[in-house]
């Protein structure tokens, strides 16, 4: 019997618009983005930092004094800005994509590529900084692992995954160039 072979979907191509990390809390996306910009010869671009900036107070505040859904309502409308079609790499927060809209938007504006780590290796990560609102007082191992479970089907709508694990960041930028063309 004979059955039809369905060729793989072409790899996404990157055509000079923004490219948007994803993933969840720890995975490198701002480090990782930072070294992907630099070997583009790219600005690169912190959302979290773009947050912090229009709205004059930390992530941690604005969880504190507003709740998360008024810091993902601010971090919506700045990635929204951000997606001007300029080619820059972009790390978001580990929540933006999660939003329907933004991810949407994301999807359509720029190349997303998904910053994959199994929780364990993001544990010791985390731990390192106390400045993750979604963390305070509760065990990262659990967090992480409620958050890949709710997450990941979500992160694998990106064009791209990239895997980052237990290796030097500078592995998963040429994964993500290899992955791209470059």
């Amino acid at each position: 019997m004979l059955q039809s072979a369905v060729p793989p979907s072409p790899a996404p191509v990157w055509a000079d618009q923004p490219i948007a990390l994803v993933g969840l809390m720890g995975v490198g996306k701002t480090t990782v983005g930072r070294r992907l910009a630099n070997r583009l010869k790219l600005p690169f671009v912190d959302a979290d930092a773009e947050i912090e900036r229009a709205a004059a107070m930390s992530v941690g505040e604005m969880f504190e004094r507003y709740g998360e859904p008024y810091f993902r309502d601010g971090e919506r409308r700045v990635i929204a800005r951000l997606m001007d079609g300029a080619p820059k790499v972009i790390a978001t927060g580990g929540g933006a994509f999660v939003n329907a809209e933004t991810r949407a938007l994301m999807l359509r504006d720029a190349l997303v590529v998904w910053l994959d780590a199994d929780p364990a290796v993001l544990v010791g990560r985390v731990r390192r900084r106390d400045t993750r609102p979604l963390l305070r007082g509760r065990d990262p191992r659990q967090v992480l692992e409620e958050l890949a479970r709710v997450r990941n089907p979500i992160y694998a709508e990106a064009h791209l995954r990239v895997s980052s694990q237990q290796a030097p960041h500078e592995a998963t930028v040429s994964a993500i160039l290899r992955a791209i063309g470059r």
